[in-house]
């Protein structure tokens, strides 16, 4: 059987020596959005111009690609459940990580998820919990997030300090946070370690069991309705607990749907609190209305729900002022579990695969942001909330090479993820990240 077109231009790229004529150079650190030549060695990035290319190297015409740092993904579930009678049909590490390189990102953080309907569960709640994440061959730099709370229960805290000196990214409550105590507790220990704290701003007795946002949409398609004030309501109690803690360490907010939820985050931000906050991927590229136009599709059962298209704009406008960043929310479910009615589905879809390519084509290619603004929300953002070494273009960093114009169809045989979770199943898209390079460590290909 012959190889694809894109394994062959992975083995160009990681093979030799190869000079990329032509291609768009993003690297948002550096505020660079120009066309310009690349050097490549043996898949190492070792020039952004065109002065000190050998000339005597093969070259290769990369005119409408795109050059950029490799992103990071602030927190996906990883899926596994080893050694479960469902193993089989679960993600795997294996299949996350080619997940992750096929969708351009490099580092990718994991959340503390406990699995429903097993005992076989992924908590970061103690420091040997940590080692389950080794890197293979090629694969991206896992940040595991370890739990706020021992089994994720949100009631007793875990070791903490054992915790972030095993390697601990930063601290996560994956469900809405139960204690406020505890909240004010881990403020008060963490903020000398600088660790950030990863919380959801989510009130589950006022969503109680709906399914939508409350307003039209979620009467014309006869769903139980939520309040803005689940999420609004939660995140303005958990900032006043933040502003009373002198000097408290960073932390994030994740998956935000609401306008007044930013205004809440851009306040708390001018007044100088060490607050960031991030919304899914789904959330900036669909409004409610979709429900309706995909017909219940199960996949687009989220929490928070989709937004109203206004809320949709301003996250938009949030991302664009550099308030928010973006993050996938991976949720690799299995068919059986997601194909239920709408309003019983588990909320979640993957999307580390389909997040860039989804995100140009509804976003930059409209006009709505501007390629180095989505770059920089998939990259540079991420890693300050982290306290990373920021994502630039320099010898020997992460790259990715990014066709925006390459069409291909979403299928079970051209996802890396074993999870079919997502509405664009069998869709033809319109992008497609070509190749992925994790520094120091030879990367798989991206090709199926």
């Amino acid at each position: 059987m012959g190889s694809s077109p894109l394994c062959e231009l992975t083995g160009r790229l990681t093979g030799q020596n190869v000079h990329l004529q032509g291609v768009r150079l993003l690297d948002p650190l550096r505020q660079r959005d120009e066309v310009t030549d690349v050097w490549l060695q043996e898949g190492r990035l070792r020039a952004t111009e065109p002065a000190g290319i050998p000339a005597d190297i093969p070259t290769i015409d990369g005119s409408g690609w795109v050059v950029g740092p490799g992103l990071l993904d602030l927190y996906a579930h990883s899926g596994e459940m080893v050694g479960s009678d469902l193993a089989h049909s679960r993600e795997t590490l294996t299949s996350l990580a080619a997940a992750a390189l096929a969708g351009g990102f490099t580092q990718v953080g994991l959340l503390p998820t406990p699995l429903p309907g097993s005992g076989f569960f992924p908590v970061l709640d103690r420091p040997e919990h940590l080692n389950r994440y080794p890197r293979q061959l090629g694969d991206p730099r896992w940040l595991p997030w370890a739990a706020l709370s021992v089994g994720g229960q949100g009631e007793t805290p875990t070791p903490w300090g054992e915790l972030a000196q095993a390697g601990a990214v930063g601290f996560a409550e994956v469900q809405p946070l139960r204690s406020l105590a505890l909240l004010r507790r881990a403020l008060e220990y963490l903020r000398l370690g600088k660790k950030p704290l990863l919380l959801w701003a989510w009130d589950p007795t006022l969503a109680g069991q709906g399914s939508l946002y409350e307003g039209i949409w979620a009467l014309r398609l006869g769903l139980k309705g939520i309040p803005a004030s689940a999420e609004t309501a939660a995140l303005a109690r958990l900032l006043e607990v933040i502003r009373s803690v002198p000097s408290p360490p960073p932390v994030h907010i994740m998956r935000l749907s609401q306008a007044r939820s930013l205004e809440l985050i851009q306040q708390a931000q001018a007044e100088g609190l060490p607050v960031t906050a991030s919304a899914t991927w789904m959330h900036l590229i669909l409004s409610e209305e979709a429900v309706f136009e995909h017909r219940y599709d199960p996949h687009l059962r989220l929490l928070p729900p989709l937004p109203s298209a206004g809320d949709r704009e301003a996250l938009i406008a949030g991302i664009r002022s550099g308030s928010l960043g973006i993050a996938t929310d991976h949720h690799p479910y299995t068919y059986e579990e997601k194909t239920l009615p709408f309003a019983d589905a588990p909320p979640g879809a993957m999307g580390l695969e389909l997040a860039l390519p989804l995100l140009w084509q509804h976003l930059v290619a409209t006009g709505s942001l501007t390629a180095l603004q989505l770059w920089s929300a998939l990259s540079l953002y991420p890693a300050r909330c982290l306290n990373l070494d920021p994502p630039t273009l320099t010898p020997h960093s992460d790259w990715v090479l990014f066709d925006p114009t390459h069409p291909w169809t979403v299928s079970v045989a051209t996802l890396h993820s074993r999870s079919p979770a997502t509405p664009w199943l069998e869709k033809t898209l319109c992008g497609k990240v070509l190749h992925t390079h994790v520094e120091g460590i030879p990367s798989r290909s991206s090709a199926p």
